[in-house]
Parts: structure tokens; C-alpha cells; sequence
């Protein structure tokens, strides 16, 4: 079986090499690059299946090369951040990151993020009965979820994950309203470390990334739902 490989993104030589070590011992395939430039060479030659961003690098933001890759690529992204104040955490998650973690941290929890967003991914690609092949239509949208695809006007749309399993989630249950707490729960699959808001910058994207912001309704004061009369 092959290694999952991380690409770290690191200015800090010390947390570069201490997070490749905690890494390799778990059995993951890691490489470093300390600056953006370098990383965004790395991610071309070594096709990370998760990527590791420090927030501040010495030559390119952090958040330019999160929305960057996000535009192109569906690689998940944690982002490390001396920042703790939750609007900074936010601003990352709408550039397009999956999740953040505080400096100084605890290994272990860098890991357990890591097998968490990876755990949900391979459970989301795994074929079961339950995931259609025929697609699901509405408005100019196309969803095939055998295949985790999303077309909008015949051109694919690159969601993230999160994004995609939010969209199916509201849309299996359309006409439902779901809490920020639930979808949480539904969405993220762990108590997330974060705030709610964070399922309003999701909402916020996939609404833009579908030009669709009528189908997903807000109910204020509540959540949000799909709305049943859609087609």
C-alpha cells in the first residue's frame, strides 16, 4: 500500500524537521519546503495527498498559495498559524483551507487532524450502494456522487471535500433545516475546534462556486437548508 504523502510548507527549519519526524515514524512520506516558491515547485514533483501551510512565509502569503492550489487542485490543506484570534482562523478556512492549527502545538493532534481528514476522505471516495451513478439535476447543476462530481453549464466545478459532502448532505435532505451545530457533526465528522462560522464560509463558497445562492436557503436565526422545490 502506498504512503500518504505530506508536503510540508514550513519557513521554520526546527517545526519543518519536527513535523516530518512525527510524520515519518507514523508511516506517512513527507518532503519540506521552506518557502512559498518552493512549494508550489514541491507540489508539482511530489503530488502531496495532504498539504501542511504555514500562514507566514518569508516570500509568498501562506493564504496566496491556499487560494491558489484550491483554484487547481483538491488536496486537502491544515493550516499552521501563530495567529489565535478566531477572525484571522476564518479568513484561512475562506481562502479555501480544510482546517487550522494554532503554533505551538502538540504533535499529536497535527496527526490526529491529519488522519481525520484523510479517514473522511477515503470513506467519501469508497463506493457503496448508497452513491448514485445516475446523476442529480437541478437548475444548470449536474452531481454525479458515485464520482464525487459537481458540473455546472457542462464545466466541472472543483469543490473541496467539505464543500462536496456539504452539498450532498443538504441536498439528501432537502427541505430540512440543519443547525451549524449539525452540520458540523454531519460535515466534519469531530468536534471542530473552530466555531460555527465555519460552516458559513463553506456555505458562503459553495454558493459562489455554484451561482446557486437560492437553492441553499438561510433560515435566520436557525441554519440553513436545501430547498425541496428546486429542479
Amino acid at each position: 500500500m502506498d504512503k500518504v504523502k505530506v508536503l510540508i510548507i514550513e519557513d521554520e527549519e526546527a517545526i519543518a524537521d519536527l513535523l516530518a519526524y512525527g510524520l515519518n515514524k507514523e508511516g506517512f512520506l513527507t518532503t519540506i519546503a521552506h518557502t512559498g516558491a518552493d512549494g508550489l515547485k514541491a507540489i508539482e514533483q511530489f503530488q502531496p495527498d495532504l498539504l501542511l501551510l504555514d500562514w507566514m512565509l518569508p516570500d509568498v502569503s501562506g493564504l496566496d498559495i491556499c487560494k491558489k492550489v484550491t483554484e487547481t487542485r483538491n488536496i486537502p490543506i491544515i493550516m499552521l498559524t501563530a495567529k489565535s484570534d478566531i477572525t484571522d482562523k476564518i479568513v484561512g478556512l475562506e481562502f479555501g483551507a480544510d482546517d487550522y492549527i494554532t503554533k505551538p502545538f502538540d504533535l499529536r493532534e497535527v496527526i490526529a487532524r491529519i488522519r481525520t481528514i484523510l479517514r473522511r476522505m477515503t470513506q467519501a471516495h469508497k463506493p457503496t450502494e448508497e452513491l448514485a451513478d445516475e446523476p442529480v439535476r437541478f437548475k444548470n447543476i449536474e452531481i454525479i456522487e458515485s464520482e464525487r462530481l459537481v458540473r455546472k453549464n457542462n464545466e466541472i466545478v472543483e469543490l473541496t471535500p467539505k464543500e462536496f459532502d456539504l452539498l450532498m448532505t443538504l441536498y439528501r435532505h432537502r427541505g430540512k433545516i440543519f443547525t451549524r451545530t449539525e452540520l458540523l457533526d454531519f460535515v466534519w465528522g469531530y468536534e471542530y475546534v473552530g466555531d460555527t462560522r465555519t460552516v458559513d464560509i463553506h456555505i458562503q463558497r459553495l454558493r459562489k462556486k455554484l451561482e446557486a445562492g437560492d437553492v441553499i436557503v438561510t433560515v435566520f436565526g436557525v441554519g440553513y437548508k436545501f430547498d425541496k422545490q428546486v429542479d
